[in-house]
């Protein structure tokens, strides 16, 4: 039996979606994950605390005391981690929208150039407004995600300095923000080449396929319904 390829496209489109929440959830809540100091209270014989110069023992505090930490720099910062988060929801709203309604209307075709798209959507007024529409949606939303997260990582540093507990801190914080940076780096590069080319590429397949024909069902109800 012929799996349809709208369906397996949505798998995948499914699945590395799930795979890029987890890694924004991580990099932008940096006040919740980035390992941070806390003074240990009770002995720990398990190596995880250390000492400092006045004698106090350190130990990484849990995910539960960085949420209740309510110094006023932490807590502001907590709230900007929780915009910059639902930037990046929003960015996923419009993304799944955009790539759900690419993987509807259009295909991809291997024997034909990327910008083949251009000379054809123009036959279809409704379908180029309306990718138009989406991809400049797209640009904007990501464009002032990535303003939200700049900040973001820069409210991070006053953290680091005060609350640093081992090379463990600055190593998550440097790979949740790396992980980050390059999803908004290649979401951005996916956003303004399709708005530039006027295309729709694909911000989820693999070294980001452009959808350059018509999607065949969508040729084929049309011609049903003249």
């Amino acid at each position: 039996m012929k799996v349809d390829q709208d369906i397996i496209q949505r798998i995948k489109v499914t699945g590395i979606f799930m795979l890029q929440f987890y890694k924004v959830l991580t990099g932008t809540m940096l006040t919740l994950f980035v390992p941070q100091a806390c003074i240990q209270t009770e002995e720990i014989t398990d190596g995880s605390s250390i000492s400092t110069p006045d004698g106090l023992s350190l130990r990484i505090c849990t995910i539960t005391e960085n949420f209740e930490n309510n110094e006023i720099y932490h807590r502001l910062t907590l709230y900007w981690n929780s915009i910059s988060f639902l930037c990046f929801i929003y960015v996923y709203i419009l993304e799944l929208k955009r790539e759900n309604w690419a993987i509807k209307f259009l295909d991809i075709d291997n024997d034909k150039s990327d910008n083949c798209l251009k000379s054809i959507i123009i036959n279809e007024p409704k379908l180029d407004k309306k990718m138009d529409r989406l991809n400049k949606l797209y640009f904007y939303g990501l464009s002032i995600t990535a303003f939200v997260y700049m900040i973001n990582m820069l409210l991070m540093i006053n953290i680091l300095y005060q609350d640093y507990h081992s090379s463990s801190t600055l190593s998550c914080f440097v790979s949740f923000t790396l992980l980050v940076t390059m999803k908004l780096y290649n979401s951005l590069s996916v956003a303004y080449y399709s708005v530039k080319d006027d295309k729709m590429m694909s911000a989820f397949m693999s070294e980001f396929v452009s959808f350059n024909v018509l999607d065949k069902d969508y040729i084929s109800e049309n011609n049903n319904n003249p």
